[in-house]
């Protein structure tokens, strides 16, 4: 298995390591709800590493990734980011990624899933072969990738001197040092919370000891993908593998509003236009559960307890540990999408109850 440059921090801190897509990472730590629990209240550190790192960069850059990703790259300003997605030629998801539009004109920062980070890059190589100065290079091996996630996010990095994080703006950016070591920060992540990812461009076990012996008088622990999955499916966020695939487009994933038909010609936008125009034969909902169980990828969902023919499969679902709830996501005929909808989730051969609802799961308390 390969293995990120934080190894040796998780196994000196007790991980339970696992293998996640080929890369030996911790699942978890001191236990996957405390971790939770920890990021919710005040805030966890998780190590990414195993996501790729791509740069893209050239005369030809923007043009190239205008036709590549499906979001509007000419809406970005130096040192921002956007979510999108890279489609193929029949609008099937390939990835979904994160762009960032660097400092330097005609550069960009792809952060990728790290199952999809051979696929993409060779995706991208493939169309970029006959474009005149623009350069795909995987930089994964060479930018580790750290993040910072909680409210207590604020107040450790101003105690580390960096005051100029607290006031950045979701999916801005700037460069920071942090034990010496070159960073890139951005105010993004998948957990919902507030809080930072650092792309790393040095020695990262030096950047996240500095940040967890800083950050644990204000409750910092590591976390594991545990955690962090849990956290995400509670925002309603995306999974790819289990939520999306190539036989899933963005019109089907409930992610139009990162496609931008009007910015001009890119791959599998004429399929996307048609489908949108068409309409749907399956649509992507929340649901959760009106009785006690837990929903699970692949479980079958029925329009009511007496009938088995199916409307749809559940593609995440767990136990919420605050709403103390089963809750999932799914896809579904689009006469049983309406919110209100109720459904019925095959739990080891019982129909249990559940209604759709809107994502995000879980909203934090304005204080």
């Amino acid at each position: 298995m390969k293995q990120t440059p934080l190894i040796a921090q998780h196994r000196a801190a007790g991980a339970k390591l696992v293998d996640f897509a080929g890369w030996e990472m911790p699942i978890q730590y001191s236990g996957v709800v405390d971790e939770y629990h920890t990021v919710r209240s005040k805030a966890g550190l998780f190590d990414v590493s195993h996501m790729g790192r791509l740069v893209v960069t050239g005369s030809s850059a923007e043009s190239f990734l205008q036709r590549m990703t499906t979001n509007d790259l000419a809406a970005l300003k130096p040192m921002q980011a956007q979510y999108s997605m890279v489609c193929n030629e029949q609008g099937g998801i390939k990835d979904d990624i994160f762009v960032y539009r660097l400092a330097r004109a005609g550069e960009f920062l792809l952060c990728v899933n790290a199952s999809n980070r051979d696929k993409i890059v060779s995706w991208l190589t493939e169309h970029n072969r006959e474009i005149p100065d623009c350069q795909v290079s995987d930089r994964s091996a060479e930018i580790a990738q750290i993040a910072l996630q909680g409210q207590a996010a604020r107040v450790i990095v101003g105690s580390l001197g960096l005051s100029q994080l607290e006031q950045l703006t979701l999916r801005a950016s700037t460069m920071v040092r942090i034990a010496d070591v070159e960073c890139l920060a951005a105010r993004t992540g998948y957990t919902g919370e507030f809080g930072y990812e650092f792309y790393v461009y040095g020695a990262a076990g030096r950047v996240w000891d500095k940040l967890l012996d800083t950050g644990r008088s204000f409750g910092l622990k590591p976390a594991g993908l545990g955690a962090r999955d849990l956290l995400r499916l509670e925002m309603g966020y995306l999974l790819y593998g289990n939520d999306i695939d190539e036989q899933t487009t963005p019109i089907e994933a409930g992610a139009e509003w990162a496609v931008r038909f009007e910015k001009g010609e890119f791959v599998g936008k004429s399929v996307l236009l048609a489908q949108k125009q068409a309409g749907l034969s399956r649509r992507f909902v929340g649901f959760e559960l009106l009785e006690k169980g837990v929903p699970r990828h692949g479980f079958t969902i029925f329009s009511s307890s007496s009938s088995r023919t199916p409307i749809g499969e559940v593609t995440s679902g767990n136990l919420s540990p605050l709403l103390q709830k089963g809750i999932g996501l799914g896809y579904v005929s689009p006469k049983y999408a309406e919110i209100g909808t109720e459904l019925y989730i095959d739990i080891r051969g019982k129909a249990v109850p559940a209604k759709v609802v809107k994502p995000a799961f879980y909203r934090r308390p304005v204080t």
